[in-house]
């Protein structure tokens, strides 16, 4: 018997009974909607971390005071969470070899005034370098300068949330006093937006200010709650990272053994730990939807079982007519891929529409793989063929006597 035959004869067998058949098929349309829709998922908002982490600057280094300590973070006491000092950045900004750009960070959060509206936000305390490091740029009016920072002036640069929640009535802010609690601070620029990052964090809601104007002005304090840094290139930000680590090192006269009382993190080191925690989201939803998949086989394979006992007495036929049992088997075996490809082709169809779905009304970053489409097929294939092969090769073994006798 002839492989086209085979094929006409499994059609007419699948279409004799469309809603089992499509019920058989549910189990893999279902598992292999679910493997390219996750993937898709999880593939696109590692694409979107990644995007938002090299927007920020990729060889970005972030210096901390204290020691993280344990799987908690838990960090030291209060002097170690003081323990840069403004000698730091400038030793820092004299020695360092690697470095492209250098600024120091203090931080106050609080409710902002102009008029009759205020906003909460926060101010960060950074010099003009930090608009290189984090790649900003100013949309109207200017950056402070150096002048500004050794006075410290009372001069800031707001982003577009708070211009928005402002100056709702659309004035330009540049040049308008707005207060920080008692502290009169006046707008001479407006940051261009960047919008929201993947982390659901608002990067237009705050303000920039001279360093030494938040230190002095609004925190009162001497110390610095961080240093942030740019590699000259991506690639050297490890040897970077080991040059500011010496010279902290000497300045606060740590003994070798000792431990740091600072902290060290880069870019590079979150990219890799986000990507890592992205592919294991990942790959815990496709092990889920490879569970749909084998539920799928084992469906078909108990539809096939069924069906062997109900053309128990066809089988009986065909082989007393001179079909061999390798056209049995055959038949079979096509039945069941028929029935798994068939579903995989509609699964790929309602994953490929689940994802631009979650893509356009939920707004997640969907990044389709081709390769999932490919390895679904493969898989279907597979399993029509795996859980196909039992029924099939119990109905070649039948008797034909007994098969034609079977009531």
């Amino acid at each position: 018997m002839n492989v086209i035959n085979l094929f006409k004869i499994a059609l007419r067998a699948i279409a004799a009974n469309k809603l089992r058949s499509f019920l058989t098929m549910l189990g893999i349309i279902i598992g292999v909607a679910s493997v390219i829709a996750m993937l898709a998922i999880g593939q696109g908002s590692k694409q979107s971390i990644q995007a938002n982490i090299a927007e920020m600057g990729s060889n970005m280094i972030m210096i901390r005071p204290g020691q993280d300590k344990g799987p908690g973070g838990a960090r030291g006491d209060a002097s170690e969470m003081q323990s840069l000092k403004l000698k730091d950045y400038e030793t820092l900004c004299e020695q360092a070899k690697y470095l492209a750009a250098i600024s120091p960070s203090v931080s106050a959060s609080g409710q902002f005034i102009y008029g009759n509206n205020n906003t909460p936000s926060t101010v960060y305390g950074i010099s003009p370098d930090y608009m290189e490091i984090r790649r900003l740029k100013v949309e109207d009016g200017e950056m402070f300068t150096e002048d500004d920072i050794k006075t410290s002036a009372k001069v800031c640069l707001i982003g577009k949330t708070v211009a928005d929640n402002l100056f709702p009535d659309g004035q330009d802010p540049v040049g308008r006093v707005i207060r920080y609690k008692s502290i009169p601070l006046r707008v001479i620029g407006v940051i261009k937006a960047k919008g929201y990052n993947s982390f659901g964090m608002d990067q237009d809601d705050m303000v920039l200010a001279p360093y030494t104007t938040v230190m002095k002005r609004i925190l009162s304090i001497t110390y610095l709650q961080g240093i942030n840094a740019s590699a000259l290139t991506e690639d050297m930000t490890d040897q970077a990272i080991d040059d500011i680590s010496e010279l902290l090192r000497q300045n606060h006269k740590i003994k070798e053994g000792d431990e740091d009382d600072f902290t060290i993190r880069s870019q590079q080191e979150m990219m890799q730990m986000m990507n890592s925690t992205s592919d294991t989201m990942t790959i815990l939803l496709l092990v889920v939807a490879c569970i749909s998949l084998v539920v799928g086989g084992i469906g078909i394979m108990n539809i096939m079982y069924v069906s062997v006992t109900e053309r128990t007495k066809e089988i009986g036929l065909r082989m007393s007519v001179g079909a061999r049992g390798i056209d049995i088997l055959n038949q079979f075996l096509i039945e069941s891929v028929l029935l798994s490809v068939t579903g995989g082709l509609i699964g790929v169809l309602v994953g490929v529409g689940v994802a631009l779905g979650i893509n356009v009304f939920a707004h997640w970053p969907i990044q389709i793989q081709p390769w999932s489409v490919l390895l679904s097929f493969a898989v279907c294939s597979a399993t029509g063929i795996f859980f196909g092969w039992y029924p099939a090769k119990k109905a070649a073994s039948l008797d034909p006597i007994e098969a034609l006798r079977y009531e």
